[in-house]
């Protein structure tokens, strides 16, 4: 993306990993003015989902006429939207967005050890392990292994972390195996819809909405991540994909925890300090090692929200 007609597309993909990387400091916004992680989500698929279907519906696009894609969708809801949304949010009811979007920042490497396992066409070899052993290095450097914080709410927190990005890898391999073939559109929509309809469920009767008094930053926070960091991401996200293909835009990994880092710490004045950096340049070490040598499949982070499939890569942010 370097030549003067690409400009724009340029623009476009920093705005993009602006979009996903900002959605941790508002996921922060949104807990910290009382909204519950259930409620949070919720709302934030139902915003997603109507923006969504909207453009679906412009689009015309042909919907799935097989019972198994559905399966396989509703699946993908629970693994890669319900279970990490949920536990993203929750965890940052107790730790620092900069730390959610450094430690999630790691599905790449993860994806690799669960794809090799999965896989056929997925060896591990020499420059993957080094990323991955990397990657862990500063997964380990992040969660830490001071004894005197095992109950503690930052050390949950962050191990509620590592189970999102756990999540998000499995979800990864998971559609490469089983959700192929589909345009874009169509298993982002339904991911979105059947998360909406699990989570808000849960929401209704755990949290119990109705009764709920927030602040009003928690609607901005709730717009934000539904329009901007889902809606907007989107329609970015798929310009990018029919002009740079898979392999271009993969690249947006690599700005997401450095966009969620600098904005938690100039926002929400949160500190960044020398574990936090060095985990951060560790997980950014090990997805280039693995990115190096992956080929034409990019190990690929997602956003801290749903994403399309598509049947050349593991993930696609």
């Amino acid at each position: 993306m370097t030549t003067a007609g690409s400009r724009v597309d340029w623009l476009l993909f920093v705005v993009l990993g602006f979009l996903w990387g900002s959605s941790y400091m508002f996921i922060k916004i949104g807990v910290d003015a009382g909204l519950p992680a259930f409620t949070l989500v919720a709302l934030r698929l139902l915003l997603g989902f109507a923006l969504l279907a909207a453009v679906v519906a412009a689009a015309r696009e042909h919907l799935p006429r097989d019972r198994t894609t559905y399966r396989h969708l509703l699946v993908m809801a629970v693994v890669n939207i319900v279970i990490p949304f949920t536990l993203i949010t929750w965890a940052e009811q107790r730790v620092d967005s900069t730390l959610a979007s450094v430690i999630n920042g790691a599905v790449p490497i993860l994806v690799i050890p669960i794809a090799a396992l999965a896989l056929r066409d997925e060896p591990l070899s020499p420059g993957r392990i080094a990323g991955v052993l990397v990657g862990f290095a500063g997964l380990a450097v992040l969660v830490g292994f001071d004894p005197a914080a095992t109950a503690g709410s930052d050390l949950a927190g962050a191990l509620a972390l590592v189970g999102s990005t756990v999540s998000y890898a499995c979800g990864a391999v998971y559609a490469r195996r089983h959700v192929r073939g589909l345009r874009p559109m169509i298993p982002a929509l339904f991911q979105v819809a059947f998360a909406l309809a699990i989570v808000g469920a849960i929401a209704l009767a755990v949290d119990r909405p109705w009764t709920l008094h927030v602040e009003p930053q928690a609607l901005f926070a709730v717009l934000w991540l539904g329009f901007l960091g889902s809606g907007l991401a989107y329609l970015i996200f798929f310009r990018l994909l029919a002009r740079r293909g898979a392999a271009g835009t993969s690249l947006v990994a690599y700005l997401l925890p450095v966009f969620g880092v600098a904005l938690g710490a100039i926002f929400l004045r949160e500190p960044v300090d020398a574990r936090l950096l060095t985990g951060l340049a560790l997980i950014v070490g090990g997805i280039a090692l693995v990115n190096m040598t992956a080929g034409r499949r990019p190990s690929v982070a997602p956003p801290p929200g749903p994403a399309p499939v598509v049947a050349d890569s593991r993930r696609i942010v």
